[in-house]
């Protein structure tokens, strides 16, 4: 499982935790069932506070996408995902709508408007 912390980010870090933990559960990354690092490994590994990474657990286990066993630790859940990423894909099509039609309105080709988007996909994964 890799996590990446920005410090300058304005978004507090259990959050950014619980979010990248989050996304990889939709994508697949992070399947129902497998285990999680402990709160503390978690926490050691990143440098970061057990109270921390203890919110961000507590945060995705109250939204159902972990479970916690107790003297086992924390698992992905056996939760139904398809309808939180049919919402997740009919909210980046309005985007993608609204970025198409700013990008008309300004005069930017297709090609150009493919070019940013291949742009700005390359540094999220940097």
């Amino acid at each position: 499982m890799e996590i990446i912390i920005r410090g300058r980010s304005d978004q507090p870090l259990y959050a950014q935790i619980a979010g990248q933990i989050k996304a990889q559960i939709l994508a697949g990354k992070l399947c129902p069932g497998e285990a999680l690092p402990s709160i503390r490994a978690l926490a050691k590994d990143l440098r970061v506070s057990v109270i921390t990474t203890k919110r961000a657990y507590d945060e995705l286990e109250a939204e159902g996408f972990l479970v916690t066993a107790a003297g086992r630790g924390c698992f992905v859940s056996e939760k139904d995902l398809e309808p939180l990423r049919e919402d997740q894909a009919k909210e980046l099509e309005a985007h993608l709508s609204a970025a198409a039609a700013l990008a008309r309105t300004c005069g930017v080709r297709y090609e150009e408007l493919q070019e940013m988007l291949r742009i700005l996909w390359e540094e999220e994964q940097a």
